[in-house]
């Protein structure tokens, strides 16, 4: 499966963004995704999982509360609606996605098969 994130941009703090990760390749709705980030100088952290059908997330303690995961099946793609937005959650924004009978880790980076190129989220304090 080929994965595309995108939604990324500049945005003063308190804001929101919409960031999505669009798939193809592969039917969509047999695998699990999950967004990580990596800020500058730092290691790709995890942020927020879905699984296959949507009715279990997963989401780090500094994003809960704030963000929010979602999937669209039909039209491949999940989405993270981020809001109340701090300069700490500047990062590129990665997704990526496993198949659901392989979704052991969800928090891990190596829990993941596929990968997204990143979409950047600069928030300005």
């Amino acid at each position: 499966v080929q994965l595309q994130a995108s939604g990324g941009g500049l945005v003063q703090a308190g804001g929101s963004l919409r960031l999505s990760c669009a798939a193809s390749g592969r039917t969509f709705s047999s695998y699990a995704v999950g967004w990580f980030r990596q800020a500058p100088g730092k290691e790709r952290e995890f942020v927020a999982a879905i699984n296959w059908s949507g009715t279990t997330t997963y989401y780090s303690d500094s994003v809960k509360g704030r963000f929010t995961i979602s999937r669209r099946n039909a039209e491949n793609t999940v989405d993270l609606q981020m809001n109340s937005l701090k300069s700490e959650d500047t990062a590129v924004y990665y997704c990526a996605a496993v198949l659901f009978t392989d979704w052991r880790y969800p928090y891990r980076r190596g829990g993941y098969d596929y990968w997204g190129q990143g979409t950047l989220v600069t928030v300005s304090s």
